[in-house]
């Protein structure tokens, strides 16, 4: 499968300008062969702990933008939005397939150091998507520094993290990437913001880890760009079965 990650800039609570440039770049992509494409974290309006300003319902412009664009181009798009229901706020992934078929994520862990849980409500279920044969977990910036709600089960082949992780712990970003694909025996997509707001300044670091922990395709520089890369599961399948690490991690788990 041929995956694009997209490190982009983002136009604080401005979902016009944010939606436009997408769909730009999404356009640049379609002759590409590319089956799925992945954004930050709140691609649409930044991170924000003022949802009432910007979130909308999932039948909305946004949601409607990612079915459209979806089917138009003929690939399924990933990326989280503010989104309100039954008058609660949600930090929602969403994963749309050209068929129109929307799966979602609630973020489950809220970012307290930033105020995130005063606004938001938190998950509480695990999303695991298969999609053309590969099973994708969703997960959302703060939920990469919580390894147990990661753990995969044999039930997943690729870990999604979306973000907007500062450029003062991007370390802490390349190396827990890193450490969830090892522990996990996946290969890890991160997408990470570029730019700055009114809490930082973001570097990227978008990557593609594989299972032994190494990128094998990233973004280093603090400006927008893209990484394509064709994924595929025969590497990883041989390797969990001549070192089958799962069949051996403890059996409890938190879902």
């Amino acid at each position: 499968m041929k995956i694009a990650l997209i490190q982009s800039d983002i136009e604080r609570e401005d979902i016009t300008t944010n939606l436009s440039t997408a769909t730009q770049t999404l356009q640049n992509l379609r002759e590409k062969g590319v089956e799925l494409v992945v954004f930050p974290e709140m691609f649409t309006t930044g991170c924000t702990i003022e949802p009432q300003n910007v979130a909308e319902g999932m039948e909305g412009r946004t949601v409607q933008w990612f079915k459209e664009q979806a089917s138009l181009c003929n690939f399924a798009i990933v990326g989280s939005v503010p989104i309100v229901e039954n008058g609660y706020y949600y930090n929602r992934m969403l994963f749309v397939t050209p068929e129109g078929n929307i799966h979602t994520y609630n973020k489950r862990h809220l970012f307290s150091y930033g105020n995130e849980h005063l606004s938001y409500t938190a998950g509480n279920e695990r999303t695991i998507v298969n999609y053309k044969n590969i099973r994708f977990l969703l997960q959302i910036c703060y939920d990469l520094r919580f390894p147990v709600y990661s753990r995969n089960l044999g039930d997943y082949d690729a870990a999604i993290y979306i973000a907007a992780w500062p450029e003062g712990r991007i370390n802490v970003w390349d190396k827990l990437i890193q450490a969830r694909a090892i522990e996990n025996q996946c290969y890890v997509l991160a997408v990470n913001r570029v730019g700055k707001d009114k809490w930082g300044t973001y570097t990227g670091h978008t990557a593609i880890v594989d299972f032994y922990g190494n990128p094998v395709g990233e973004c280093t520089e603090s400006m927008p760009g893209v990484i394509i890369y064709e994924l595929t599961l025969d590497k990883l399948q041989r390797f969990r079965e001549k070192f089958p690490v799962l069949a051996d991690a403890d059996h409890f788990s938190i879902y």
